[in-house]
């Protein structure tokens, strides 16, 4: 099938990154094309190009249609993705501060913050097309990988993604769902384990030992297998839950690797696990 990718969302927030890693998995990629020349390209999309990836930002002519031409492609049979990229006010305030470059909406009227706010505006539920990455305290080397592992997948149907983060940084701002496991024991306190991460059996076994993380574990297995055949009917393409502990290292990634596997064989499933980064984060 022909395959079309659009990436899209706030300046700053990793787009030519994402671009980059499409380029990489193999695809035709077009940067800043306006909204209003997608049939077009698409028309173009053949046996040398079935699958081409295009960054359309606030910019581009007539960006409030995008979902009726996003509609229309979709009519052609051709596969069309959609992968919007956020970031927090703060982290672009500090990416736009640090390569010094000018906000594409900043005018002299206006700060840097206004003019991030007018974009998040301008753009307005695009984000609702698609899948939502938020790269606030994402790797450049992070958000790669999961774009490419995004489009990897087969995407009939709902892909449901767990992952874990700490509230010392923040709540993802993709997520659907949010459970706070903050409450549960606390490997972090045991110096033998505080190095240590959720994915690391030492962890396991101290976390195993206690009914209360058991307990925990199993409500949030029930609520989202409870929910879920809702946002399958409601033709969602992903369905986000959120894990979260203080610093994202033991629990919360812990809670994602046991729930991650015990859905994989009743649904299409992806885990990230937000803190757990060796590199610098997106400039």
């Amino acid at each position: 099938m022909k395959q079309l990718i659009i990436v899209t969302g706030l300046s700053g927030s990793g787009k030519s990154i994402a671009l980059r890693a499409l380029e990489d998995s193999g695809y035709y990629c077009i940067d800043n094309l306006p909204a209003t020349m997608l049939a077009t390209i698409a028309d173009h999309l053949d046996a040398d190009h079935k699958r081409i990836a295009i960054s359309i930002d606030s910019r581009s002519i007539a960006i409030e249609t995008l979902p009726v031409h996003i509609n229309q492609l979709k009519s052609k049979n051709i596969d069309v993705q959609v992968l919007f990229l956020e970031s927090n006010v703060e982290t672009l305030v500090k990416r736009f501060s640090e390569t010094r470059r000018k906000h594409p909406l900043s005018k002299d009227a206006i700060t840097l913050a206004e003019s991030i706010a007018l974009e998040r505006d301008l753009l307005g539920g695009l984000g609702s097309l698609g899948h939502v990455i938020d790269t606030s305290y994402l790797s450049a080397n992070t958000l790669r990988g999961w774009v490419k592992e995004v489009v990897s997948i087969e995407h009939a149907g709902l892909t449901l993604l767990f992952t874990s983060f700490g509230f010392k940084h923040g709540i993802p701002l993709d997520a659907d769902f949010v459970f706070d496991v903050r409450c549960l024991p606390n490997p972090h306190y045991d110096p033998a384990l505080r190095d240590l991460t959720g994915r690391d059996e030492k962890v396991q076994d101290f976390l195993k030992d206690h009914a209360t993380v058991t307990d925990m574990m199993h409500d949030i297995r029930n609520y989202v297998e409870k929910w879920l055949p809702c946002f399958v009917l409601d033709n969602r393409s992903y369905l986000t839950v959120a894990i979260g502990c203080t610093g994202g290292q033991h629990r919360s990634v812990f809670l994602v690797e046991q729930l991650s596997q015990y859905f994989k064989d009743k649904q299409k499933v992806l885990t990230r696990h937000r803190e757990l980064k060796l590199d610098q984060e997106l400039k």
